[in-house]
């Protein structure tokens, strides 16, 4: 591709809104223009990053015996409505309504277009397993949509899904998807890592997400020093301490304490100078198990500490939980929000675990501007325990002698085991082999085709612009001339050209009429591996520069070798 035709507007700058590396590289790189909040065009370039995410998705699900089809991205609300979604996905669903009034929404995922569609063509044992996969447009109406192709609300994304006769085919089939997803981000030069992870609104018994490694990655993960356990944050178990649980005998009685309009736990701490973990917080939670089974509980953490909302479902068996109301709080404690406590509730409570080893803590008095000191737990209150809070740096490892390191992490694939969730309730069934019908047992399993190319920027970059990884780059080579009215260096450019393009290594000509520190910045903006100067003085020794993208040193080359020395420096 010549440089002079092709549509790949770079900027000098960084718009203001872009916050992240990946995001401000791509906008000034020429690969993507801001439509509208979390949506975008992607550029000619842009677009080739794309398409070779995508060749590397389509080896390796090929490879592991998946199909490719296409679903619409406009759903009717009524197969939706089958699975019990429709009411519970939230306001990232984006509703419509077509000229007849009926209700749509525009796909975010396609669990219930796709069992729909299995339940009417497969009806016995015989036809499974099946596994069905998309490269598709998705849309979720993100309330905070950021940091480019890493958060949008239109994104690319591959799709698919599995169904099983057996538990034993499914989880066969979750592994070889974990397999196939390891290849996929080594295929495409990353640095990642697969961790336990909660199902969130996709549902299933258990997950895992696949996360690149990235100081700038939105989420966190822990990963075990000694063993190979590795989770997200909101999903990894902390085991608890061996050592005997602090004595509470001859502990004082209760004290109450006046703590005027001090509401938070840094409040309180600052004013009783205490530590926050000698403060335990009360938080009351309403929670919904089906439409008519709802409740209250409050819910205990040390002042240090923070829940973990998806364990607390667990924990309840619950479809949802929520904070309850200030009027609801001042109900059931007789006080305002802040100064709620374990103490005479009337509700069930439930303790993390940290809660029990305290030998006496500082808790909300159940009265305005009172907290209570000297409270000793399972003396003063009476706690259901579980792990219930957020792992962080240096919690012991649940499944070893080993303690936690976090890490940042951008989340570019996630696979479920669903079960029968869907299928159960949109009747797709089967027969067995002794004519008994049964449920489908199905996984699904995604990758973000857009965060792949956003997550390889944030991994593979430095000051000058990006350096991609050879097997995402939209050009291998860069060659470029740094005079276009010297003819030898058109002739020569035009000729290596023509060699790289017989390799079937695409490569693109810099025939821009450029300064040549424009043409080397955008280089090293665009970040091809290989870049190959050409200028009238390296030729008149019948050599050019050749320069890895990743290094900071150029070497002269005589042109006879320059093909030959950049296959090798691609290892090709």
């Amino acid at each position: 591709m010549r440089q002079s035709r092709i549509f790949l507007p770079t900027l000098k700058e960084s718009p203001s809104d872009a916050e992240v590396a990946s995001h401000k590289l791509m906008l000034r790189a020429g690969l993507i223009r801001k439509v509208a909040a979390g949506i975008y065009n992607l550029l000619p370039v842009g677009l080739r990053v794309i398409r070779n995410v995508e060749t590397v998705v389509r080896r390796e699900m090929k490879r592991a015996g998946a199909e490719e089809v296409l679903m619409p991205s406009v759903l009717p609300a009524e197969l939706w409505k089958e699975s019990g979604r429709w009411d519970f996905y939230g306001k990232e669903l984006l509703r419509l309504k077509d000229r007849h009034g009926r209700d749509f929404c525009l796909g975010p995922t396609h669990e219930e277009i796709v069992t729909d569609m299995v339940r009417y063509e497969v009806r016995s044992y015989k036809q499974l397993p099946l596994n069905l996969y998309q490269i598709q447009t998705k849309f979720r109406d993100e309330i905070r949509p950021r940091f480019g192709l890493m958060r949008g609300r239109e994104f690319i994304m591959k799709d698919a899904y599995s169904f099983h006769a057996t538990d034993e085919c499914a989880n066969a089939e979750y592994q070889s998807m974990h397999d196939a997803y390891s290849r996929i981000f080594e295929g495409c030069g990353l640095e990642f890592r697969a961790v336990e992870a909660e199902a969130g609104n996709i549902g299933g018994s258990f997950s895992h997400e696949f996360m690149v490694l990235a100081d700038t990655g939105e989420d966190a993960v822990v990963s075990c020093t000694t063993c190979n356990y590795a989770a997200n944050v909101e999903r990894a178990e902390i085991r608890q301490p061996k050592d005997e649980v602090l004595s509470k005998e001859n502990l004082p009685t209760i004290e109450k304490i006046s703590t005027p309009n001090k509401k938070t736990i840094e409040e309180v701490s600052e004013f009783l100078g205490l530590s926050k973990a000698e403060l335990v917080k009360t938080l009351i939670y309403e929670f919904k198990k089906d439409k008519d089974e709802k409740g209250l509980v409050a819910v205990l953490l040390r002042g240090d500490q923070d829940l973990n909302e998806a364990k607390l479902m667990r924990v309840l068996e619950a479809n949802e939980v929520t904070l309850a109301t200030d009027a609801l709080i001042t109900e059931v404690t007789n006080a305002p929000t802040g100064f709620a406590g374990p103490v005479g509730v009337s509700i069930s409570v439930y303790a993390d675990f940290g809660v029990r080893e305290l030998s006496s803590c500082v808790v909300g008095g159940n009265e305005v501007d009172i907290h209570l000191k000297n409270v000793v737990p399972e003396r003063d209150f009476k706690a259901k325990y579980f792990d219930l809070r957020i792992a962080t740096e240096g919690d012991l490892c649940p499944k070893c002698d080993g303690v936690f390191e976090l890490r940042r992490g951008i989340e570019v694939g996630h696979i479920f085991k669903l079960g029968t969730k869907y299928s159960e309730s949109m009747g797709a069934k089967f027969l067995d082999e002794n004519g008994k019908e049964k449920p489908m047992i199905m996984g699904c399993y995604g990758i973000g085709i857009g965060r792949i190319a956003a997550a390889a920027i944030e991994q593979n970059h430095d000051e000058n612009g990006i350096i991609w990884p050879f097997q995402l780059a939209p050009f291998k080579v860069h060659i470029v001339l740094v005079n276009i009215k010297d003819e030898e260096s058109v002739r020569v450019g035009t000729e290596l050209y023509e060699a790289f393009t017989e390799k079937g290594l695409e490569p693109l000509l810099d025939d821009r009429k450029e300064r040549a520190g424009v043409k080397f910045n955008d280089a090293d903006l665009l970040g091809l591996p290989v870049r190959i100067v050409i200028g009238p003085k390296t030729l008149a020794e019948g050599s050019v520069e050749v320069k890895e993208r990743i290094s900071k040193e150029a070497s002269l080359v005589k042109v006879k070798d320059a093909v030959g020395e950049v296959l090798s420096l691609l290892k090709l």
